[in-house]
């Protein structure tokens, strides 16, 4: 699966912990991310993460673009709730982006948690299929 990673500043530790506590399952899938979430994660883990612009350079719009092309299965997006953002716009787009392609979104660790163990056990292996088709 392709599975998207992105974290405002104040969540890049928190997805940083959890790609090193589920490094195994994400090493048997391809991952991309915005530039500086993308560098943080594979210099703390070792994974192999193909890194877009940073966010705010246009970074969320590139992830954007490859879900709206099928390119994406899954997004991992910790989102800080309490700091207001300027691009929030984006993110609803990005967000609406998912809807349209039935794309499965985690916000926040807990759903991220719920999302890897669903991989890990295999249920949602559909994106595969239809994609592959």
């Amino acid at each position: 699966m392709n599975i998207a990673l992105i974290a405002h500043d104040a969540k890049k530790e928190l997805m940083t912990q959890f790609c090193i506590a589920y490094c195994g399952t994400l090493s048997k899938h391809t991952l991309c991310a915005t530039g500086t979430t993308g560098k943080i994660v594979s210099e703390a883990t070792g994974l192999e993460i193909t890194k877009f612009l940073c966010g705010y350079q246009g970074g969320e719009e590139q992830i954007s673009a490859r879900i709206a092309c099928n390119e994406i299965d899954l997004l991992l997006l910790f989102r800080d709730p309490i700091t207001a953002r300027k691009d929030e716009p984006n993110e609803a787009s990005l967000l609406r982006l998912c809807d349209v392609h039935n794309i499965p979104v985690a916000t926040n660790i807990a759903t991220a948690e719920a999302l890897i163990h669903a991989l890990e056990r295999g249920d949602l292996d559909w994106r595969e299929i239809v994609r592959n088709g």
